[in-house]
């Protein structure tokens, strides 16, 4: 009875097996479709003061359409941002030639096609729209016809809000340190518990602070909420026109030229000669300008090297006085304290770094940052040329800068001892610079998904045809066992 049991085990389970494993095999499943290694996205962001243009690179099998992405390349375009062309719009689109081929090198040329072209006009194309929408749109139609002329997949050439330009940053900025969503090394997705980074962005025209708060904003104009990965965040953003680096130093000279014989953020021993139209030709100091003005006459300015005159000025290109809410950072702009880590790029990693590489001063703290503020103010020419040699057309200004900078963070932002140390200041995060372009091919390419990205599994259907083979032998070879078991036992219950 027992040599029965054991010799009808063997095909019995191989029958079991079989029938499993077919049975399994039979569950629908979702065809996962082998990709391309590597996909490619470009943006030109066409900032005031020039226009830079950005590769990046990204896995194409990535999680539910994640992924991290890597800035490839990138490249600086000659001469002035697009809004400079307002008088020759042709030009602003030849002005890109040079960095789109280059682009036709460093992307894979099978790969042209298929990838998405952006272009977003920041500050600079905003103030230009402002004091003529016609010149505005006649630049964007003219860098328009020069990038539809490349095999990239062209989508749009448009200007940014501030809102956009200081949310996509904040997105940037978090995206690149992983702070959202991060590969582990156990081959799964999962959410960091640390918190979000702020960002502060400046650049030539405008100038951004963003940062997630637990409030509601009390002016509902300075609040974004963005689902991202599954999770809910709501952002406080500001973007600050005419704060730019640029715009700033022209508000300075004008209100050196009208209340200083010199310029107390210039350097003693330096003098040149301004043009009025270059000083009183933007919107930003159009408050500044006189009745009446020879655009084409040139006045002689000499710096003079005071810390405290320049303070001053500098103070006056803030209004602290009113404001219509609970708390405001400056001009009657609502703004929640700040909290948390922030990190600052663009302009301010410029002015922190000549600080502390070129002049050798430490700003760890506002103290010493006020102090690196004193002693930058008091240098001469000869001694700034001498320390800085290489420092080129922006060494006059550094002064102004920094002045500006330690007084929009301490004194506009309200940022103590305590919150300035969580900031950082960074040109780059990863292998990427950190700025909007990031975040906004992220946000139009979809890149970023609402839900969290979710795991599935697939066969591939050579492996599925083998498997298949596999448990319908395992099936028929348990039958025949089966059968020859039958036979035997008529064969003996017959003698």
């Amino acid at each position: 009875m027992a040599r029965k049991v054991l010799s009808l085990l063997l095909p019995l389970l191989l029958a079991a097996v079989g029938l499993a494993g077919l049975l399994l095999l039979c569950i629908p499943t979702r065809d996962v479709r082998e990709p391309p290694a590597l996909k490619y996205g470009i943006v030109l962001d066409a900032g005031s003061s020039h226009t830079s243009m950005f590769i990046y690179k990204w896995p194409a099998d990535k999680e539910n359409d994640t992924g991290i992405v890597g800035q490839h390349s990138s490249c600086n375009v000659h001469g002035g941002g697009i809004s400079s062309y307002a008088d020759n719009p042709s030009g602003a689109g030849q002005s890109l030639v040079k960095c789109l081929d280059q682009a036709l090198r460093d992307v894979p040329k099978e790969r042209h096609v298929g990838t998405p072209l952006y272009l977003g006009a920041t500050a600079g194309m905003r103030l230009l729209n402002l004091t003529s929408p016609e010149a505005s749109a006649n630049v964007l139609a003219a860098v328009t016809q020069t990038l539809t002329q490349y095999p990239f997949d062209f989508r749009g050439a448009r200007i940014l809000s501030g809102q956009e330009e200081g949310v996509f940053g904040w997105v940037t900025a978090n995206y690149l340190l992983e702070n959202f969503i991060k590969y582990g090394w156990v081959g799964r997705w999962f959410r960091p518990r640390k918190g979000m980074l702020g960002a502060m962005d400046l650049g030539g025209a405008s100038t951004q602070i963003t940062f997630e708060t637990a409030s509601p904003a009390e002016d509902p104009a300075n609040e974004v909420q963005l689902r991202l990965y599954g999770q809910h965040y709501r952002v406080y953003t500001h973007s600050f026109l005419c704060y730019g680096t640029d715009q700033v130093l022209k508000r300075l000279l004008a209100g050196a030229l009208q209340t200083h014989s010199s310029h107390p953020c210039w350097p003693k021993g330096y003098f040149t000669q301004v043009q009025l139209q270059d000083v009183y030709g933007s919107p930003c100091t159009a408050a500044q300008r006189p009745p009446t003005f020879n655009s084409s006459a040139k006045v002689s300015v000499s710096g003079s090297s005071d810390p405290a005159l320049c303070r001053s000025l500098v103070l006056r290109l803030f209004n602290f006085s009113s404001c219509g809410f609970s708390r405001c950072s400056f001009n009657g702009i609502f703004q929640p304290p700040v909290a948390g880590n922030f990190i600052a790029f663009s302009a301010f990693f410029y002015t922190m770094d000549f600080l502390t590489t070129v002049m050798g001063l430490p700003v760890a703290t506002l103290r010493q940052l006020e102090a690196a503020v004193v002693t930058i103010c008091n240098q001469t020419w000869s001694e700034l040329q001498a320390r800085a040699p290489g420092e080129g057309a922006h060494l006059p200004n550094y002064c102004a800068a920094a002045t500006f900078v330690q007084q929009l963070l301490s004194r506009g932002y309200g940022f103590d001892e305590r919150g300035f140390s969580s900031v950082t200041f960074q040109k780059k995060a990863g292998d990427a610079a950190v700025g909007w372009a990031l975040g906004y091919m992220l946000n139009l390419t979809n890149l970023i998904p609402a839900d969290p990205p979710g795991l599935r599994k697939g066969t591939n259907f050579s492996s599925w045809v083998v498997l298949l083979l596999l448990f319908a032998a395992m099936l028929v070879a348990a039958l025949v066992l089966l059968l020859r078991q039958a036979r035997s036992a008529k064969s003996a219950s017959a003698i």
